[in-house]
């Protein structure tokens, strides 16, 4: 399977998380945030409004999938958002549901040599 190297700016071209999953999470988060932007599930829990449907999207991702997005409340999100990491299980799997190459992490260690050589990893 092909894979791309991530980078610290992946989810600036992606989105694809954003409109693949519900983001449900605890009613108290609902607070912070927007109210036009949050649907109430349960009374203990709630989610962000376009994610409960057959074919998801936040109504906080602006932007185009794929291509280039942003999230319309970044410092506001919710737990659920924030646990989605660049390259983890749940990225790659909403990556390839939208027909993106996986991502993968690679990390880098020290070079051994004192000489202060480019390393390719």
């Amino acid at each position: 399977m092909l894979t791309q190297v991530a980078n610290a700016n992946a989810c600036l071209s992606c989105g694809a998380c954003c409109t693949f999953f519900r983001v449900s999470f605890y009613w108290a988060e609902a607070e912070q945030m927007p109210a036009d932007y949050v649907e109430h599930l349960t009374p203990v829990y709630s989610c962000m409004k376009g994610t409960n449907q057959a074919t998801p999207r936040c109504i906080a991702l602006q932007g185009e999938v794929g291509k280039s997005v942003s999230c319309g409340m970044y410092e506001q999100r919710s737990s659920s958002c924030k646990e989605v990491q660049i390259a983890d299980h749940q990225c790659n799997k909403a990556r390839i549901a939208h027909g993106m190459i996986p991502l993968i992490e690679v990390n880098c260690s020290p070079s051994p040599s004192q000489d202060d050589y480019p390393q390719v990893c």
